[in-house]
């Protein structure tokens, strides 16, 4: 990868500008056409069926006032009336059934979608903020997206409805209706002029949303810490504080949404009273009758609704907006193309076999780093133009003083961090994507806190591999753990409790190492791996590793003897460099910091060295 910059990056800087909210929604309801289609008829159907009624309302008024003069019975009119209301409440019921298939298809898209890039895109995949926030974006704003294609699916029967209902009426008094538009139209005016405000106080509310969902699921994950700090007053204060701003970013959204709402409902009986005023005196001059009154008032309540939906949809749309654009920030700027893209649900039919995610196995030979440099987030140099090599079956150390840039080293070499510049070569060959290389059975990876699930020791380790109960002894063994199952309650079958809260350290990192020793990848990594282990325990994990895993090659993070001793490779960092490197010998011959390291501060590293030898 002899590059400047990643190649996601490389490919987001390239792309185009994003296509509009319109234009991505469009992508996404029409990836199910024979749904969109069926949705977009029958709801026209519910919503347009509504024209008949009022004109067979007319009807029957007309018919009334006429007598036995009528040509047709006011029966007739009523009878066809409830036929008409019978067979829409028969298409609603189909429409609610047809619409819930669709929108689920919708939905699961997405997070498919978005499950699916966060666990396979190439290049370095990092949530942009935590795991409770990325929930949130799952849950509310994928709902909006969804909520914005169903006002699509109502638009067009309620704009049929509109079009034939006014035309009818201006057939019927062209003054009486254009009054009537005036105050409907107002609704769509200040619905415009609105706009920035409606983006600006969503936004808000989603952030402040995901502020208070961040919260709680870090302190649910921290309860000890905070009881052990005394710190619960403060905890509930914080929260009470995220709640409050919340609380007020809600209200702000609710009155803008019953602002509207009031707005609108008025328009009714404004529009209303234009019908009573100027219908009576042309009811009186005989060019308005008792049957057009009825057909006025029977379409004005729908009319309004359908311009009050109008501003709601505008509304709508600016929402949808912001979603997608909190989603590509969940995709670290991938596009909302992602999100919208079609896949196959299997939701019918056979469920396709299970294909095995996993690369094939490229034996490593020799892994070489060439003029790596890496920065942070915010930009600030962490590494700078390291180089070093590994051969397999060999045991390398990567060692310094607090915040020298070993973990941010090892975790851009295997892709867990974005490369700034320089080469990674497996086997003399550039890998161009280390986060999508660097997976068993190349590679396997152990952090400095490791991650279990709420769920048995055994599923987190087996993790739901087909032959895992085959190799599990060995890697429980590799691991040292057989003498913490004989003590746990049921052995693996042990439940850990939330981020393995039941297990002591030690007994957390060395269930992830036993996670790692199944994969019997070719590179393992661990991340200061013995941090919460005693010396017993490492030296005896590291001596069974060398005896039943000879050939396997390890990049270890560490600043402990026992792994230290073990290395046939030491790489001394400070400031973000690689200052030394050789055995433990000879860095401890080479470099006072590395005798002060190793525990002879005054410099007398000669006798440090002579002992390791010895």
């Amino acid at each position: 990868m002899t590059t400047t910059v990643p190649p996601d990056s490389v490919a987001r800087s390239a792309r185009a500008a994003p296509p509009g909210t319109l234009a991505l929604a469009w992508r996404l309801a029409s990836s199910r056409p024979r749904l969109m289609l069926v949705n977009f008829v029958v709801w026209a159907l519910v919503h347009a069926l509504p024209v008949f009624a009022g004109v067979l309302f007319k009807g029957i008024f007309d018919a009334l006032a006429a007598g036995a003069a009528a040509t047709t019975s006011p029966w007739t009119f009523l009878a066809l009336a409830l036929s008409v209301d019978a067979a829409r409440i028969g298409i609603l019921g189909a429409g609610v059934w047809v619409f819930s298939s669709y929108w689920a298809q919708l939905v699961l898209t997405m997070r498919r979608n978005l499950l699916a890039y966060l666990l396979t895109a190439p290049g370095v995949r990092r949530l942009p903020d935590s795991p409770s926030e990325a929930i949130s974006r799952f849950r509310d704003d994928v709902d909006d997206i969804a909520q914005y294609i169903e006002n699509w699916v109502d638009f067009w029967g309620l704009a049929i409805f509109g079009v034939v209902a006014l035309t009818i009426m201006f057939r019927i008094d062209p003054l009486m209706t254009g009054l009537i538009l005036v105050p409907l139209l107002l609704t769509l005016v200040l619905t415009n002029v609105l706009r920035p405000t409606i983006r600006r106080v969503r936004r808000a509310l989603r952030e402040a949303t995901g502020r208070v969902t961040d919260f709680v699921g870090e302190t649910f994950q921290a309860v000890q810490t905070v009881q052990g700090a005394g710190s619960e007053a403060s905890m509930v204060r914080a929260f009470a504080r995220l709640g409050d701003v919340r609380r007020r970013a809600a209200i702000r959204d609710a009155l803008l949404a019953e602002v509207f709402k009031n707005v609108n409902d008025n328009m009714v009986h404004l529009a209303t009273g234009v019908i009573l005023l100027v219908g009576a005196g042309a009811m009186q001059r005989g060019t308005f009758t008792v049957g057009d009154f009825a057909l006025f008032v029977t379409f004005l309540p729908r009319l309004t609704g359908t311009v009050s939906f109008l501003g709601a949809m505008l509304v709508q749309h600016k929402r949808t907006g912001v979603a997608f654009e909190r989603l590509d920030g969940l995709l670290d700027g991938a596009g909302p193309e992602v999100v919208v893209a079609d896949a196959d649900l299997h939701l019918q039919g056979e469920v396709p076999e299970f294909t095995d995610p996993r690369p094939p196995r490229v034996p490593l030979a020799e892994l070489r780093v060439e003029s790596l440099s890496v920065r942070h987030a915010d930009g600030v140099p962490a590494v700078h133009d390291a180089s070093f090599a590994l051969r397999r079956g060999g045991f390398t150390v990567v060692t310094g003083a607090v915040g020298s840039g070993k973990s941010t080293l090892v975790k851009a070499v295997i892709g867990l961090l974005p490369i700034d510049s320089g080469t990674v070569r497996w086997n003399g060959e550039v890998v161009a994507d280390p986060a999508s290389w660097f997976v068993p059975p190349r590679s396997a990876y152990t952090g400095q806190v490791p991650r279990l699930f709420s769920d048995t020791l055994r599923e987190n380790v087996v993790q739901g591999r087909r032959d895992g109960d085959r190799a599990l002894p060995t890697a429980v063994r590799l691991a040292v753990l057989e003498h913490d199952l004989a003590h746990l309650d049921r052995g693996l079958d042990t439940e850990v409790g939330t981020r393995g809260v039941k297990l002591s350290g030690g007994q957390v990192q060395r269930s992830a190492a036993a996670r790692m020793f199944l994969r019997d990848a070719d590179l393992l990594v661990f991340d200061d791996l013995s941090s919460a282990l005693d010396v017993e325990t490492e030296r005896e994990l590291w001596r069974r590793l060398f005896e039943e895993r000879a050939d396997a090659t390890c990049l270890v993070v560490s600043h402990r003897r026992a792994a230290l001793e073990r290395a046939d490779q030491v790489l001394l960092m400070d400031g973000g460099r690689i200052v030394a490197r050789g055995t433990l010998h000879e860095v401890l011959l080479r470099s006072p910091q590395m005798a002060a390291l190793w525990g002879d501060a005054d410099g007398r590293h000669e006798v440090a060295a002579a002992a390791v030898v010895g």
